[in-house]
């Protein structure tokens, strides 16, 4: 029985776009284990664990084309199918190659997550459960896969051609957004062994080692106050800037990946150069065919918004993500988080110039300013 199911799965995934049969077939059996593995376990954040790896073996699944066989040797052995083409298979797009290297470099650089816990408590357990096979197993594995589209084009869609002057640029920018991220997360990392050493050093326990800030990394290398530990909670260095600095660089780094292909001079344009002036229909044919008509110019303007859906739909998911996560932190600092939210923009460094002057104007600036950075010791971010 379980072989005869195997044979319907092969079959229904060799009916799949060539470009796609591998990763479908991997994408829908990581789905399924990582969905058995949380009903086993009791733990939903299966899924999380493999967030830094799976986008790299999507990602090297489409940048290494020509290493794979033509048919595969078991049921999840890499392969590239015959009728995807020759010329794509026969060698590798250094733009797909160069794209690997930074996704390689964002998965090194970084039990259950205790934001699925609160929610299991505040919904019924089958609805949970719902949640658990549609969101957390299905629609986050799905898109993980949808992150290696850009590579993907780069590799099957796009001429083999050398690097062009938008690749480096691009292949910058993504270093300097790792070196930013990399740079936040440690900040946080810092703050919580002072905050924990703090603390435990009030309560004349010794079982905490004392924070050192000569071993921190030294864009970490912070002068917390005790007051920043009473607050709970990071608002210092790139905190001081965004609530969610590694969020933004996490969601910025994928945009980057996302216009690799779309900058380039080979087609898709993000940018038409020219409007297809031969798509927009006659009057007689909008009478005739309407809306029918339309299509082939909306299909042909839309194109470009398809490639970066992906990206889009990766900063949904931080955006409604951080909502909930920051409504636990009110919950746990009232007064503190609240004037963070305030003062502080969620992502972008420009709401914060914008809330300063707002809340300058309101005169309620100072009164922010001592409660997120402690009075005489503020950090401004105007």
């Amino acid at each position: 029985m379980v072989l005869h199911a195997m044979d319907n799965l092969t079959e229904l995934f060799a009916k799949t776009p060539p470009g796609y049969q591998w990763p479908a077939k991997f994408c829908a059996t990581v789905t399924v284990v990582v969905w058995i593995a949380s009903l086993i376990t009791s733990n939903v954040s299966q899924v999380d664990r493999l967030w830094t790896f799976l986008p790299f073996i999507y990602a090297g699944y489409y940048a290494l084309l020509p290493l794979w066989p033509q048919e595969p040797s078991f049921f999840l052995c890499p392969y590239t199918p015959k009728n995807l083409g020759w010329t794509i298979a026969r060698d590798f797009s250094p733009r797909a190659v160069l794209m690997l290297g930074l996704v390689f470099l964002w998965m090194i650089r970084h039990d259950e997550d205790y934001r699925w816990a609160i929610l299991r408590d505040k919904v019924p357990a089958w609805f949970f459960q719902v949640i658990n096979l549609t969101f957390i197993a299905a629609t986050q594995n799905v898109l993980l896969l949808l992150l290696s589209f850009p590579i993907k084009t780069a590799s099957t869609f796009q001429p083999h051609t050398p690097l062009a002057t938008s690749d480096y640029v691009l292949a910058v920018l993504a270093l300097v957004d790792l070196a930013f991220e990399f740079t936040a997360d440690n900040q946080q990392w810092a703050f919580h062994q002072y905050k924990h050493a703090h603390l435990a050093a009030e309560k004349g326990t010794s079982e905490v080692e004392p924070y050192d800030k000569r071993k921190q990394w030294f864009g970490a290398r912070l002068d917390f106050t005790p007051s920043d530990a009473k607050r709970g909670f990071v608002t210092r260095g790139l905190w001081a800037y965004s609530r969610h600095p590694n969020f933004l660089c996490e969601q910025s780094f994928w945009w980057i990946i996302t216009l690799f292909p779309l900058l380039s001079s080979s087609k898709p344009d993000l940018i038409s150069t020219s409007f297809p002036w031969h798509l927009i229909p006659t009057f007689s044919d909008i009478l005739q065919n309407f809306p029918d008509t339309f299509y082939p110019l909306l299909s042909h303007l839309c194109r470009p918004l398809s490639d970066l859906a992906p990206a889009f739909a990766l900063s949904l998911l931080f955006f409604s993500s951080t909502l909930f996560t920051e409504s636990i932190s009110v919950g746990k600092y009232p007064k503190e988080y609240k004037a963070y939210q305030e003062r502080v923009g969620m992502f972008s460094p420009l709401r914060t110039w914008e809330k300063g002057l707002v809340l300058g104007w309101r005169g309620r600036k100072k009164e922010a300013d001592d409660i997120i950075w402690g009075e005489g010791n503020k950090e401004k971010s105007e």
